[in-house]
């Protein structure tokens, strides 16, 4: 409902959520950190040599690490707007800031690279115009984010619940290549991949999501009525049970893009 949309909220909250779960952050990110050991594979194949490297979203550091190891020349620079979060992160040039102002001046950066991050920002055309704005021209964005069927069997246990929203809904990565492209990028290039993890009960995967700080938009009443809801979801959950496991789907969605068309050609993002 475009009435409701806030998104200064809805970044004030995610960034309290993350701010918390910071210390076990790492102990659940499991996908989050084979997503980003994938895209780093990714960075390995890319035809640029950056003196200026913005971690978007950095965290904890799965991504940094990695990029840092792979342009050890580079200056990189991890940001994120939960605090907590960067005092775990081991790299040096920490930067505490909000991705819709970044403190980084028009094109002075060669590359953003960013893992799991953008599916936070609601206002996707404030944030690529930033991104467009502090690259240097021929500048590269690298991304990963999450797709709209990701936690397909949640979102369909609690459908059968009632028709509130309770869980994130994710944009579709069509919809983000047209507003990169109206940001003015060039020619985006997007990919999916699907991942599953399997858990023994519901009660684990939600575990998961409250460690990480990616808790579900679920009205948190603690009425009986919201006990009882949250019980017939779990029972809806128990249908997709496979081979005595439960499913969690994740749409992985890789997107890149150059600031300005140039000669080096497409890099391949394939799997």
């Amino acid at each position: 409902n475009e009435s409701n949309f806030k998104p200064n909220q809805i970044m004030s909250r995610v960034r309290r959520t993350f701010n918390s779960a910071s210390d076990k952050y790492n102990d659940n990110a499991f996908l989050q950190n084979e997503i980003a050991k994938r895209l780093s594979e990714k960075l390995k194949v890319i035809s640029i040599n950056p003196e200026n490297i913005i971690d978007l979203g950095s965290g904890t550091g799965f991504l940094s690490d990695k990029t840092a190891d792979i342009f050890p020349n580079a200056s990189l620079f991890c940001v994120d707007f939960a605090q907590q979060s960067l005092k775990n992160n081991s790299q040096n040039l920490k930067v505490c800031a909000d991705a819709y102002e970044l403190p980084f001046a028009s094109n002075s950066v060669d590359f953003v690279v960013s893992n799991l991050m953008i599916q936070w920002c609601p206002d996707l055309k404030t944030l690529f115009n930033e991104c467009f704005r502090v690259l240097k021209p021929h500048g590269l964005i690298l991304f990963t984010t999450f797709g709209p069927e990701t936690l397909q069997e949640l979102k369909r246990s609690w459908s059968v619940v009632d028709n509130e929203a309770h869980v994130n809904d994710f944009i579709d990565m069509h919809d983000i290549g047209d507003q990169m492209i109206q940001s003015g990028f060039q020619s985006p290039i997007m990919e999916m991949e699907k991942l599953t993890l399997t858990y023994e009960k519901v009660l684990d995967l939600m575990h998961d999501l409250k460690g990480i700080g990616a808790q579900t938009v679920e009205n948190r009443s603690k009425s009986l009525t919201g006990k009882t809801k949250f019980k017939k979801m779990l029972e809806m959950y128990e249908s997709y049970r496979d081979n005595g496991k439960i499913p969690a789907t994740y749409e992985v969605i890789y997107g890149h893009a150059w600031k300005n068309e140039i000669k080096l050609g497409a890099i391949s993002l394939e799997n």
